[in-house]
């Protein structure tokens, strides 16, 4: 079995205690916005109603996804690049084609 040369299993990124308490405030924002759609799904709301929060869900999505990138740039991204390892160009431009879709 040929090996996965992408595979990023042992990496790991230091976060101080307000980046990660911020990045996790969202996550729990975000939860309780989908809570909130499938209490809506189960007592039949309106269609457009859910899709209206579901779209609140899709913007929050995106904005953590910046806060998350603009962290990885400033951060991950020179640090390696300034250590010489420049195959994180490479990884940088496949998580954005991911995230543009």
């Amino acid at each position: 079995m040929e090996e996965n040369k992408t595979c990023q299993c042992n990496r790991e990124t230091v976060r101080s205690e307000e980046e990660r308490k911020k990045l996790i405030n969202r996550l729990n924002r975000i939860e309780g916005q989908i809570r909130g759609i499938r209490g809506m799904i189960e007592y039949d709301a309106y269609c457009t109603d859910i899709l209206t929060q579901s779209a609140a869900v899709s913007a929050a999505m995106s904005s953590f996804n910046r806060e998350l990138l603009n962290n990885h740039i400033k951060g991950c991204v020179s640090r390696d690049i300034r250590e010489g390892r420049d195959e994180v160009v490479e990884e940088l431009l496949n998580i954005l084609q991911k995230l543009m879709r």
